[in-house]
């Protein structure tokens, strides 16, 4: 008699509502404990990798402050995406900035993270990531070649328009054998960087470079 109650029930709409209900619950419980536990290792970990890409470019002893969260979109035609600044400051005062920005290559997007002084020197660039060609077009990382480093101490101001620009096209900066739309990509991609950052500074007020404040959006069209 007890075991056909049992049946009987277990053939009843409610009863099989009742185990998903629970089996959901059950899920996200689990889901819900597992994020709880991860996310924080995740962002700590992300946060590390940034921190460790921005050592390369920009030095420890530049800056006092965390770049990481004093930061502010730019955007230009000319890239992929809005760039996106992050403010160094030592004793409160404005002593670099490091910009993270996307550019079109031959292979798809390519991300280049640069640092830049007060006066519009650069400090460093890197290759965030890419798609272009391994063997041939990867010389843009500098585990493969010193090629980036040829932008170190480069400006608008000791560089011409026309400078920035390959060799091929009249300009200072190498290119690669058989892989000039690369390099084309990386210095015209830097190049507009370093605009965006000009036009930045003109729209800051003197007090800008001596504490936090917000800032605003700055567009380049070219």
């Amino acid at each position: 008699m007890v075991s056909f109650a049992i049946a009987t029930y277990r053939e009843q709409p409610w009863y099989h509502a009742l185990l998903l209900g629970s089996a959901c619950a059950l899920v996200s419980l689990l889901l819900i404990t597992g994020n709880a536990t991860t996310s924080q290792p995740i962002q700590d970990h992300l946060t590390a990798d940034k921190l460790a890409m921005l050592a390369q470019v920009l030095p420890q002893n530049y800056y006092d402050n965390d770049p990481l969260s004093e930061t502010l979109e730019l955007h230009s035609d000319s890239l992929v995406g809005p760039a996106v600044l992050m403010l160094a400051r030592k004793n409160g005062e404005l002593s670099a900035c490091a910009m993270q920005l996307s550019t079109a290559g031959w292979g798809g997007v390519m991300q280049i993270i640069m640092a830049i002084k007060p006066n519009g020197e650069l400090l460093g660039v890197r290759i965030i990531s890419h798609k272009e060609t391994p063997g041939l077009a990867d010389k843009i990382e500098r585990e493969k070649s010193d090629w980036i480093t040829s932008f170190d101490g480069k400006s608008l101001i000791n560089v011409s328009t026309k400078g920035w620009a390959v060799k091929k096209d009249g300009g200072e900066f190498d290119q690669f054998t058989g892989a000039t739309i690369t390099p084309r990509s990386v210095v015209r991609g830097i190049h507009q960087g370093l605009l965006l950052f000009q036009q930045w500074q003109k729209n800051q007020p003197p007090e800008a470079t001596h504490h936090t404040q917000k800032n605003p959006i700055v567009e380049v069209h070219s």
